[in-house]
């Protein structure tokens, strides 16, 4: 039989079953944009002829990284809000008053850069102007579940007090509400399946109880996910508290948003009792570890979620106070914090993290049926990673083995060699072949100058913790 590519001598790791679905002496063939055959190289090599022979003696062969909830676009002023208190009002919004449509468009194409060439294939990206930002992964070839943000924040939002209840306008969700659906009419299914598109209300404090109805219906009407942060910090809890006398999660119960169809997105102020009710309502549950960790310094209750039934996957979040959108960072930090929460070493286990970062990603994401393990009939969605790099060896097999400890506690994604797509090489040797790298990297640096320009009294005026860590410094 006939197949476009074959890759052997590997170690495969499927994600098949409930743990990695190791196979060692590993191929996969591939045809067209799909998994033809995983197995033995013995028996690949005796079944398939192939176009392309890709030898992978030494290399970890595993389904590409999913990260189930960034915001792309943001990446545009990262580092800007890290190692502060209130990183929201005080760090992002004084940016973003001065971030155009064109800026957030240029950062997302250095973020998803960042993410291919660590390992990640498919991105859960959650942004403001994606019917723009969908051109970037046309164009560089990545996977994609997209969702416009929607809330009704006024674009003078930075000015409202802190603490003070969000004011908020109408105009403006109808006018995100439409971005949304446009990009749903356009661009759901596009690209051969590739990008698909869901529904991204930004949270239940920030748009009226109107327009939360208005989308919930619109997931049933289209038959999708809901992606929005729930229960995303005090902040959150504050305003609910203030407009309906009630907590996020209680709000949403009783409202019937707690259902199979919403991503929670981080749950950091959810208590025992809320995220298991979270997680027997069959919604599932996106942890962003490395996010939270530095903008509020807290560990989300994703354990607590899955012991309770739920499902629930990895993200990176946003650059401006995460600075690192890397799936291998995000294992990493999930494990440790969640280990440090416990006070025991034993829980978050490396294959819990890396299933995080694969196919219980992908389940949440609601696309597992076609990423997020290695399968005949699955999307061919693959990453080749060198073992011998410093930071993966050795390599143990016998009597223990060593290779998915090592992917979560000592990778950092440089050792990702070969990223296949849909079927395409995306990146080989290191190189990305869809897209000028360098010159993504000046444009988005030529956009950051004008923002810092344009923004510059805003952000001296919000006085953020930053700012006054740097004048600190210059003494």
């Amino acid at each position: 039989m006939h197949a476009d590519i074959l890759i052997t001598n590997g170690f495969v790791v499927t994600m098949e079953g409930k743990g990695v679905g190791m196979i060692e002496d590993g191929a996969l063939a591939i045809k067209g944009n799909k998994i033809l055959a995983v197995g033995k190289t013995d028996e690949l090599k005796s079944q398939y002829n192939a176009d392309r022979l890709i030898e992978a003696k030494n290399k970890v062969v595993m389904p590409g990284l999913v990260d189930a909830h960034i915001h792309t676009g943001l990446s545009i002023i990262r580092g800007v809000a890290q190692d502060m208190n209130d990183w929201m009002q005080k760090g992002i919004w004084p940016f973003m008053k001065h971030v155009s449509r064109e800026d957030a468009v240029k950062g997302s194409m250095v973020n998803i850069i960042e993410g291919i060439q660590s390992g990640t294939t498919t991105f859960g990206d959650y942004d403001s102007y994606m019917t723009d930002i969908v051109h970037n992964y046309v164009k560089i070839g990545a996977r994609a579940r997209l969702a416009e943000m929607v809330n009704e924040m006024p674009p003078d939002i930075s000015n409202t007090p802190v603490g003070e209840l969000y004011p908020l306008e109408k105009s403006v969700g109808e006018e995100k509400l439409a971005r949304n659906l446009e990009l749903m009419e356009k661009y759901n299914e596009s690209e051969n399946g590739r990008i698909t598109c869901i529904l991204g209300p930004q949270g239940p404090d920030m748009m009226s109880h109107e327009l939360l109805n208005e989308i919930k219906g619109l997931g049933e009407k289209y038959n999708t996910k809901l992606h929005m942060h729930v229960a995303q910090g005090d902040r959150e809890i504050n305003q609910m508290e203030k407009r309906y006398g009630k907590r996020s999660i209680a709000f949403l119960e009783e409202n019937e948003f707690l259902n199979e169809r919403l991503i929670a997105v981080h749950l950091t102020e959810a208590t025992d009792e809320e995220t298991e009710i979270v997680a027997k309502s069959g919604a599932s549950m996106t942890y962003c570890a490395g996010s939270i960790g530095i903008i509020d310094g807290l560990v989300p209750p994703m354990l607590k979620f899955v012991e309770s039934g739920g499902t629930a996957g990895l993200g990176s979040d946003q650059a401006p106070g995460n600075n690192s959108n890397n799936m291998f960072n995000e294992m990493k930090f999930a494990a440790i914090l969640n280990k440090v929460k416990r006070g025991n070493p034993a829980v978050f286990s490396a294959t819990l993290a890396i299933r995080s970062a694969t196919i219980e990603a992908a389940k949440v994401l609601g696309i597992d049926h076609e990423v997020g393990s290695l399968k005949a009939g699955k999307k061919a969605d693959i990453i080749l990673i060198d073992l011998e790099e410093p930071s993966l060896s050795p390599v143990f097999t016998s009597p223990v083995r060593n290779i998915i400890p090592n992917l979560v506690y000592s990778a950092r994604g440089h050792e990702v060699e070969t990223s296949i797509i849909d079927g395409k090489v995306v990146m080989e040797n290191r190189q990305l072949l869809t897209v000028d790298v360098k010159q993504a990297v000046r444009e988005a640096q030529k956009a950051a100058e004008g923002i810092a320009e344009r923004g510059r009294e805003d952000i001296l005026q919000a006085d953020s913790d930053i700012l006054a860590m740097m004048r600190e410094e210059m003494l």
